[in-house]
C-alpha cells in the first residue's frame, strides 16, 4: 500500500495536510442503507446511573446514551446523532458548564476523547509508545475526567459512532465544513432546550478536524440571530488554515511549518548531534531557523546563492536529523511521508505520523514512504473495543447498527458556505475564531498541541492564529505536550492535559 493513501485517508480530501484524526485505511467501510420512512423507530436512550472520583471530587451522576432526531420543519426525522451526556445528579446548578466534545476526521467517532481523554472511563494503553497488542484492554476509572467542572457530551456526528441518515435522507447532505457544523449545531441547541440549560456557562471543544468543526460551530452558534454564546472553544491538535499545511508542489509554507516537528522527532529519536537543549529549547531554536533563514532561502527559489545554500543546509541537517547529501537532493524540501522514511532508515524504522514517538518496521526498508502509521494501528484496536463494550454493556445502549470509529463519510464537501470562490482553493476556518474572539469579549481559546504531532503540527497552529484579525489580548493560551496528536495516550500528558483543560474552563 503506498502511504499516499494513508495520507488521503487520514489528512485530506485532495490535500496531504488536511488532518484526520485517525487512519481511515483501517476504516469500516459498510454503508448502511437508510430506513424507510415507515421503518423508523422511536430513539433509542438508555439511562444509567454512577459514581466516581474526579479532579479530586465524588461525583454522583447519570449517563445518557442515546439517539437525538434531527428533524425536518414538519417533524420528519432526517437524520440520528448518537451521544452520551454525563450529568451531575441534584438540583441543577446554573454555573455548572456544559461542555461538547467530538473528534474529527472528517468521519470520527468521538470514542477518542471519551475512552482516551475525558470520559469517566478510559482504555488504558502502553503509555511509551509501543502498540497496544490484542484484546482484552483494561477499561479503568478516568480520574481525569472533567466531570467535576462541568457536565460532559460527547457527539457522534452523522455517519460516525452509531449515528446515520434516516429514512430516504442522503447522508452526504451532512458531510460537509458548513453541513457538518449546522447539524451539530443543531443537535446542541435540541438538547439545551431537552435538559434546561439554555442559561448555561457553555464550551465546545474537538481535536484534529474536531478543531475545524470548532471554528465552523462556533460561527453557526454565535453567527445568528438565536445566538448560543459559547465561554470557550478548546482546540485539541488544531488544523484551521488548509492551504498553508498542503503537501503540494510550490507551496513552501508547508516546509515551514513542519522543521520543528522534524527537530522535535529528530531529537526524541537521538538523531541530534549535540543533545544538550530540552525539546522545548531545541524546537525554539527551530522555529527560529524556520521563520527566518530557512523561509527567506526558500522564498528565493532559483535565485538561491551557493554560499547561502550551504549555511541553510546545514542547519536543516542540524534540525531535522537528516544527512546534508539527502537534503541537497530533495532541494531542501522534504515531505513529512519521505521523512518518516528517512530519519531511521539506518534503523530499519520509520516513525509514526500521528504520533512520531512510535516505530514501524515496513516491508522494503528500502522503499521511498512508509506502509502504514504506526502510531494509530497502536492504538485503534484498544478504542474501538473499549467503545463498543463500554456503551452496548456498561451503558445498556442496544443497537443493531456498527459503531464507525473511522472513515464513515465519504465525499466531503470542503467549501464553506457564502464564502466565495476563493475559498474552493483556500479553506481557513481560522477567521471564525477571530470574529468570534472580536465579538464575544468573554470568549476565550484553548489550544493544546503534541510536539510529536505531524498530522496538526503546532507550529502550523500557531501560525493560523496569530494572523490578522486574531485579538493580541492573551485570550488565545497554547499548551504543549510531550507526545503526539492523540497526547492523552501517555499517561503524564493525560493528567497535564486534564489539569490544563480544568483550569482552563475553571477561569472562565
Amino acid at each position: 500500500m503506498k502511504f499516499r493513501s494513508l495520507l488521503l485517508a487520514c489528512a485530506i480530501a485532495a490535500l496531504p495536510q488536511i488532518a484526520y484524526a485517525q487512519d481511515a485505511d483501517k476504516a469500516d467501510k459498510k454503508v448502511e442503507k437508510p430506513e424507510a420512512a415507515a421503518d423508523i423507530p422511536a430513539p433509542t436512550v438508555s439511562v444509567s446511573k454512577h459514581s466516581g472520583r474526579f479532579g479530586g471530587q465524588t461525583i454522583s451522576y447519570k449517563a445518557i446514551a442515546g439517539e437525538t432526531y434531527l428533524k425536518d420543519k414538519d417533524g420528519k426525522p432526517l437524520a440520528s446523532i448518537y451521544s452520551t451526556s454525563y450529568i451531575k445528579e441534584g438540583k441543577v446548578d446554573p454555573n455548572r458548564p456544559v461542555i461538547f466534545l467530538y473528534n474529527g476526521g472528517p468521519g470520527s467517532g468521538s470514542l477518542w476523547l471519551h475512552m482516551g481523554a475525558f470520559g469517566p472511563k478510559r482504555v488504558a494503553i502502553p503509555s511509551d509508545a509501543r502498540d497496544d497488542g490484542a484484546p482484552p484492554y483494561p477499561i479503568v476509572d478516568n480520574p481525569e475526567s472533567l466531570l467535576d467542572v462541568g457536565d460532559l457530551v460527547f457527539i457522534d456526528p452523522v455517519g460516525t459512532g452509531f449515528s446515520r441518515a434516516l429514512g430516504k435522507k442522503d447522508p452526504k447532505d451532512y458531510w460537509g465544513v458548513t453541513k457538518d457544523a449546522k447539524s451539530i449545531a443543531e443537535f446542541i441547541r435540541l438538547w439545551l432546550a431537552e435538559h434546561g440549560r439554555w442559561n448555561a456557562p457553555k464550551f465546545i471543544g474537538g481535536e484534529s478536524y474536531g478543531t475545524t468543526r470548532s471554528a465552523a460551530l462556533l460561527n453557526e452558534l454565535e453567527g445568528t440571530y438565536n445566538d448560543v454564546s459559547v465561554n470557550g472553544v478548546i482546540l485539541i491538535s488544531t488544523i484551521l488554515d488548509f492551504a498553508a499545511g498542503a503537501d503540494t508542489p510550490g507551496n513552501e509554507m508547508t516546509h515551514i511549518l513542519n522543521v520543528p516537528s522534524m527537530a522535535a522527532t529528530a531529537w526524541y529519536h537521538n538523531k541530534v548531534a549535540n543533545r544538550t537543549a530540552t525539546v522545548e529549547e531545541f524546537v525554539a531554536q527551530a522555529r527560529t531557523f524556520a521563520a527566518g533563514p530557512y523561509a527567506t532561502a526558500l522564498l528565493k527559489g532559483n535565485a538561491l546563492g551557493a554560499e547561502e545554500r550551504a549555511s541553510v543546509r546545514a542547519e536543516l541537517s542540524r534540525f531535522t536529523g537528516l544527512s546534508e547529501t539527502f537534503l541537497d537532493r530533495a532541494d531542501l524540501r522534504v515531505l513529512p511521508g519521505r521523512f518518516y522514511k528517512e530519519l531511521l532508515r539506518d534503523r530499519g524504522l520509520t516513525v509514526g505520523r500521528l504520533d512520531s514517538r512510535y516505530t514501524g518496521v515496513d516491508y522494503d526498508s528500502a522503499g521511498e514512504e512508509p506502509d502504514n502509521d504506526p502510531s494509530f494501528y497502536g492504538i485503534d484496536g484498544a478504542y474501538a473495543a473499549a467503545m463498543n463494550s463500554y456503551a452496548r454493556e456498561t451503558l445498556g445502549f442496544k443497537t443493531s447498527h456498527d459503531y464507525i470509529s473511522i472513515g464513515g463519510v465519504r465525499g466531503w464537501d470542503w467549501k464553506l458556505e457564502s464564502a466565495g470562490r476563493d475559498q474552493e482553493v483556500y479553506m481557513n476556518v481560522a477567521p471564525y475564531i477571530g470574529k468570534g474572539l472580536r465579538e464575544n469579549s468573554g470568549l476565550r481559546i484553548f489550544v493544546g498541541q503534541g510536539y510529536y504531532d505531524f498530522a496538526t503540527p503546532f507550529f502550523a497552529a500557531e501560525y493560523s492564529l496569530s494572523r490578522t484579525g486574531m485579538p493580541k489580548d492573551g485570550r488565545i493560551q497554547f499548551h504543549y505536550y510531550e507526545s503526539g496528536h492523540m497526547m492523552y495516550v501517555r499517561e503524564d500528558d493525560l493528567r497535564k492535559l486534564s489539569a490544563d483543560v480544568r483550569q482552563f474552563i475553571r477561569a472562565r
